[in-house]
């Protein structure tokens, strides 16, 4: 493997004038914009290729390189010394990491990963500061800046700014036009902050209940209401005026995650499929996005021998991405990895030559690759070398460049951090977001006619619950005692015989108990704790906080599903619980027995109400 220098390269020529047009907001001379940035307009696709074309003639192999790349940064500021950012990258700041990679792009994370996120106005000055050291060194490109946020348990930002219930809650309303709203809403509070690609939304169609990554995450297992609220959403994310910029989506995670029994996390699953079976199931959502527009299709580390079988994950499998996503459907946006951090991806083939791969089978862009430079340099080595040409490179970076013309993050990279308090978390959109999720909640089965609770006396609130850190609400627990008016007494996910007892003897001073739920399938001891506490002859209401499938293992009356536990999910469910809202939710799913899944005891549209 050779060494790769990083030369210090002075702006010239169109690079010169980007970097200065761009801080001065105005577009380049070259740009023929008709339309306003960041719309779909033919004027603006016009001027992105021939803006793309022109910037390409000034960059170096390097710099074209690095655009391919979007890298995870360690800190809560530009000019942050972290020690992530040194283990990984050598150098000390975020702002260091872009200068050195002329990366073309940075993804955020909270808690638990790059620790990017703390409050909106942060992040809108971590924003600022990293397209300034974009900006300011070569080749003088403004950043995509991106983030993960689905809503419901994927998400990246939380309060004080708006948070989003999942997509299944979404497909639950039935209501293409909320979902369209909801993405309008997270566009604009996203963009507010400088992030400019949301890594949404999820198009994988659910069909495998057992599916341990996706599940909630999905808006159904049926095809059509994915494809329906997908395209809604690209729409949403891209098209709409009503909130000001655009925020680039990527469909996620092309061939289809859906029907996947591993996490690509941990393993290579492989989705047993006939390509006609394919095609009808887990392709409609794909194809609604493309039909919609989505700036980019995000890849997902699986295997479909039916598509491909050589057993290569379909992110570097060429007759799936050129061959199925490119001469088949006719995809001409960009094509970008899922994590290459992640083991569905590596099981095969080393960090240098899986971004070769990637490039090989028609993607453009490779996220957080566990070592940038071993990446960058097996990229550039392939060139070197005969095995990928340049003009290769020159048409993804051309994509990647076109996209962040068309998004408008050439012509305005940068946000006014006062401005942020105005735009992010207002109560306008916490309101348009909480009438949407009254819609979701999904009464299952009303036994005795326990609910609404009229008179619900003292209620005790207990089992799952998720501990409170940056980026999530308070306990699920807690944050529904507080809206019931009762007591919370949280067991967590495996609780132990002293919890349960300790509960038990609780749910006796009760009136009304109302149990969490996530996950009854592997988890024996939260169904102890459910058949310990219907034991008590109390009136018990279950709710499945997260996946729905939680009622096939465990015969209670009264069951609930949320499809995730946010603040602004309990609210709802508060309001179905004591009346004060009728249930309205639709199930997208169909819920079968956990002993025989051959048996579907709550079918797709099936909800009570009254």
């Amino acid at each position: 493997m050779t060494t790769r220098r990083r030369p210090q390269i002075a702006a010239v020529s169109v690079a010169g004038l980007l970097a200065v047009t761009t801080v001065a907001g105005a577009g380049p001379a070259t740009a023929t914009h008709e339309h306003e940035p960041g719309s779909n307009g033919p004027g603006v696709q016009a001027g992105a290729q021939a803006w793309a074309q022109q910037a390409m003639r000034w960059m170096t192999l390097e710099q074209k390189v690095g655009q391919l790349f979007v890298a995870d940064v360690w800190g809560q500021s530009a000019d942050e010394t972290h020690p992530g950012n040194q283990e990984k990258y050598g150098v000390d700041t975020p702002a260091q990491v872009v200068r050195r990679y002329h990366v073309g792009g940075v993804i955020y994370f909270n808690h638990g990963g790059t620790d990017n996120i703390e409050t909106p106005r942060q992040v809108a000055g971590l924003s600022n500061g990293l397209q300034r050291a974009a900006l300011t060194s070569a080749p003088h490109l403004p950043l995509t800046i991106s983030v993960d946020q689905e809503g419901g348990r994927v998400t990246r930002l939380g309060e004080p700014a708006t948070e989003y219930p999942s997509a299944m809650a979404l497909g639950a309303t039935r209501d293409q036009a909320a979902a369209r709203e909801l993405a309008s809403i997270n566009a604009e509070e996203l963009s507010a902050i400088g992030i400019r690609q949301n890594f949404a939304p999820v198009a994988d169609v659910n069909s495998n209940p057992l599916n341990p990554i996706i599940g909630s995450r999905s808006f159904s297992a049926h095809p059509d209401l994915a494809a329906r609220n997908v395209a809604a959403q690209v729409e949403g994310y891209q098209e709409a005026e009503r909130y000001g910029q655009t925020v680039s989506t990527a469909a996620k995670h092309f061939p289809g995650h859906g029907d996947a029994a591993t996490d690509s996390h941990t393993g290579l699953p492989t989705i047993d499929r006939t390509e006609q079976e394919w095609r009808e199931t887990d392709l409609p959502p794909f194809r609604a996005a493309i039909e919609a527009g989505a700036d980019a299709i995000m890849t997902a580390h699986i295997t479909v021998p039916s598509l491909d079988p050589s057993g290569d994950p379909a992110t570097l499998s060429k007759p799936i991405m050129t061959g199925l996503l490119r001469a088949d459907l006719g995809y001409q946006g960009v094509i970008v990895t899922d994590s290459l951090q992640m083991q569905g991806v590596r099981e095969m083939y080393s960090d240098s030559e899986i971004p070769v791969r990637a490039l090989e089978a028609g993607v453009d862009q490779m996220l957080m690759p566990p070592d940038l430079d071993v990446a960058i340099d097996g990229v550039l080595d392939a060139v070197r070398g005969g095995r990928i040409s340049e003009e290769r490179i020159d048409r993804s970076v051309r994509r990647i460049l076109e996209q962040k013309f068309n998004r408008g993050i050439l012509f305005r990279p940068f946000v006014n951090e006062r401005q942020v308090p105005h735009k992010v978390g207002t109560p306008e959109h916490k309101e348009a977001v909480q009438r949407v999720t009254d819609r979701a909640t999904t009464v299952l089965r009303n036994g005795a006619g326990v609910l609404p609770l009229e008179d619900p006396g003292k209620v005790l609130v207990t089992g799952w619950n998720r501990p409170s850190y940056p980026g999530y609400p308070a306990e699920p627990v807690r944050a529904l005692a507080e809206e019931l008016g009762g007591t919370a007494l949280p067991t967590g996910s495996s609780p132990d015989p002293g919890t349960i007892e300790r509960t038990v003897a609780a749910a006796g001073e009760a009136d009304t108990v109302v149990v969490l739920t996530n996950n009854l399938r592997t988890g024996a001891a939260q169904r102890e704790l459910v058949d310990s506490l219907l034991g008590t002859g109390r009136p018990v209401v279950a709710v499945a906080v997260q996946e729905p499938y939680d009622p096939g293992y465990a015969d209670v009356p009264t069951w609930v599903a949320t499809y995730d536990w946010r603040d602004v999910s309990m609210t709802a469910l508060a309001k179905v619980l004591l009346g004060t809202s009728s249930p309205r939710g639709k199930l997208p799913v169909d819920i079968p027995s956990g002993s025989d899944p051959d048996t579907v005891l709550y079918p797709f549209d099936h909800g009570l109400s009254w």
